[in-house]
C-alpha cells in the first residue's frame, strides 16, 4: 500500500492537484514570502482535503524541519479552513514555553504570522484568542492555545471559562498540535 505523500506525488505528476488560491498568500504575513515547498504543502493539503484519498476524521501532518515555516503554514491553513466554514482552532503542545512561542507568532505584530488586515471575500476577519468554544465568534478565527496536559485537566476536570468536552458538540473544530512527535497517539 502507497503512502499518502506517494499519492500526492502521483497526483501533482499528472496534474490534477490544486492550485494556491491567492487570498493565501495574500492575507499573510507581506514579509514572510512563500517558499516553493511551503506552496507544494498548501496545495498537497487542498488536493487532500477536497478529493477522494481524504479520510474522515481527517489527520493531516507535515513532517518538516525546524525553521521551515510550519506555523506560517498553519496561519495559511486556518485561513483555508475558515473559507471551508472551520471557525474554531484548538492549538496544543506538550510545552507551555511553545504555546507561548505560538502566541507571540500569532498575536505579536513584529512576528505576527497574518497581513495586517485579512480579508476573505471582502470581508475582515478578526483573530481571536478564546479559553473555550461556549461563545466563538462566528464571523471570526477563534483560537484557544493549550498544552496537551492543560487540554487534559480542563477536559475532565469541568471548570467555567476552561474547554470541555461541550466545546465540541455540534461544532467544527480543527485540532493543531506542533510538536507532534512528542505526543502520545494513544
Amino acid at each position: 500500500m502507497a503512502f499518502l505523500y506517494e499519492k500526492m506525488d502521483a497526483l501533482r505528476e499528472a496534474g490534477v492537484n490544486a492550485e494556491l488560491p491567492s487570498y493565501i498568500p495574500e492575507n499573510l504575513n507581506p514579509n514572510f514570502e512563500l517558499r516553493p515547498y511551503q506552496k507544494e504543502a498548501f496545495e498537497n493539503f487542498i488536493t487532500y482535503f477536497e478529493g477522494r484519498l481524504r479520510q474522515r476524521p481527517s489527520q493531516v501532518l507535515f513532517h518538516m524541519a525546524t525553521g521551515s515555516g510550519k506555523t506560517l503554514i498553519m496561519a495559511g491553513l486556518m485561513l483555508y479552513l475558515y473559507k471551508q466554514g472551520y471557525r474554531n482552532f484548538l492549538f496544543f503542545v506538550n510545552l507551555s514555553n511553545i504555546v507561548e512561542k505560538t502566541k507571540v507568532n500569532f498575536e505579536d505584530a513584529t512576528k505576527y504570522l497574518f497581513a495586517d488586515e485579512i480579508v476573505l471575500d471582502g470581508d475582515r476577519i478578526a483573530i481571536q484568542e478564546v479559553t473555550n468554544f461556549q461563545y466563538s465568534d462566528p464571523e471570526k478565527i477563534n483560537i484557544c492555545f493549550s498544552t496537551t496536559q492543560g487540554l487534559h485537566m480542563d477536559m475532565w476536570m469541568t471548570k467555567e471559562n476552561r474547554m470541555s468536552f461541550d466545546d465540541f458538540d455540534n461544532q467544527k473544530v480543527v485540532l493543531i498540535s506542533d510538536e507532534a512527535h512528542h505526543l502520545n497517539v494513544d
